[in-house]
């Protein structure tokens, strides 16, 4: 899975993917900070089945802390967008084209209105206006690339007959838009209005969700609730990215037990300084009080578990220990689409388990389940295969 970070030059793009990260990366209050796109690994977040069954996970391809699992997710931050890129504008196609591969945008704004689309210092600007450019922007991104399908399409007509679906699919393969997508816009939208089709398309396959950066601004706030008033469908999550980057700092000094969707404490104030009491308790009362956490996390749990719909399921090859065959206690935990049935799963898994597959037996229940079992949320299933 990866998840993309868009959004205007200066409005916390790279910010917010440090913060999701921890990674280093260049941060600079000027326009295209980022040259070469930033990619890194961040993590969502689930209470794990451990507490449930009451044991002690051994998790390997993730990670498990007070009961919380992490689970691994890849992000890709890229160049700041401004109007125009689509047509190379800025850093133009080269950074639309790194998002080819991305299954959700986050996109971060600077909620404060203090800088423009251009990513310029300025008072006062609405941050709608950002939230709709940089959708339209996208928006004709792929109608370009639409656009170029049916250059071909009434050029190969001439000599056979080829399928207009046929064609979009090839030309949009690279953006991972199914057929079944391609089909249900030609259905409901059709090919008269060209933006209009491209917007449906990127809708379904690059679902976003915009992060209300600088939250704890006052000007940010005002925004925040009436942009969604004005947007009740889209979802938006109130952030705080330097928030989260110096609470994580902090956390890893020793300064404070910090859980990103629950708040912090402090644990000893005698080792804290002014400044950073002072910090501490800024952030406190701008940010954590009103909304609870700083929003990051909150983002890529939206975006995956929300707009995606991804649910978690942990394989496993003894359902009666909760074990791995080297005795690991819930050793891993894999992010699928709700829908998925237990074969597809198993093919996740490992190709043999797929093509040797016997069955399953659910270790809630010890019941035997089939091919065609269509997995739930926290599932922990002991795949049987041939061998």
């Amino acid at each position: 899975m990866l998840i993309g970070i868009v959004g205007a030059p200066n409005a916390g793009k790279s910010t917010f993917f440090k913060a999701a990260t921890m990674q280093d990366v260049k941060i600079a209050n000027y326009p295209f900070t980022t040259i070469e796109p930033n990619v890194g690994v961040g993590y969502v977040t689930k209470p794990c089945v451990c507490k449930e069954f009451g044991v002690k996970c051994n998790p390997k391809n993730s990670l498990c802390k007070n009961g919380t699992r992490y689970i691994p997710i890849k992000l890709i931050d890229v160049a700041g967008l401004v109007p125009g890129a689509h047509e190379g504008r800025g850093m133009g196609n080269t950074f639309l084209d790194d998002l080819r591969q991305a299954d959700a945008l986050i996109h971060v704004v600077d909620f404060s209105g203090k800088t423009d689309a251009e990513g310029r210092e300025t008072e006062g600007y609405d941050p709608l206006e950002t939230i709709r450019f940089l959708e339209r922007e996208i928006d004709e991104w792929f109608a370009s690339i639409i656009k170029k399908g049916l250059e071909k399409y009434e050029k190969k007509v001439r000599y056979a007959k080829v399928d207009v679906k046929e064609v979009l699919q090839q030309q949009l393969s690279g953006l991972n838009v199914p057929k079944e997508v391609i089909e249900e816009a030609l259905e409901k939208i059709g090919m008269e209005d060209l933006l209009r089709f491209a917007s449906y398309i990127r809708k379904k396959t690059k679902p976003m969700v915009i992060v209300a950066n600088k939250i704890d601004l006052s000007e940010a706030k005002q925004n925040f609730e009436r942009i969604r008033k004005e947007l009740p469908d889209v979802k938006i999550i109130p952030a705080c990215a330097d928030c989260e980057v110096a609470l994580k700092n902090a956390a890893k000094s020793g300064l404070i037990q910090y859980d990103p969707l629950d708040g912090f404490k402090m644990l000893d104030e005698s080792k804290l300084t002014e400044k950073q009491k002072k910090a501490l308790e800024y952030i406190d009362e701008s940010v954590i009080k009103p909304f609870g956490c700083t929003g990051v996390q909150k983002a890529l749990n939206t975006a995956v578990f929300e707009v995606l719909g991804y649910i978690a399921v942990y394989p496993v090859a003894d359902a009666n220990k909760l074990s791995d065959k080297d005795g690991n206690i819930l050793p891993d935990v894999f992010l699928v689409k709700q829908g998925t049935t237990l074969k597809e799963f198993a093919y996740k898994v490992h190709t043999e388990m797929g093509e040797k597959f016997i069955c399953g037996i659910d270790a809630r229940t010890k019941k035997m389940l089939g091919a065609d079992y269509v997995l739930k949320d926290d599932d922990v299933i002991e795949i049987k295969f041939g061998k």
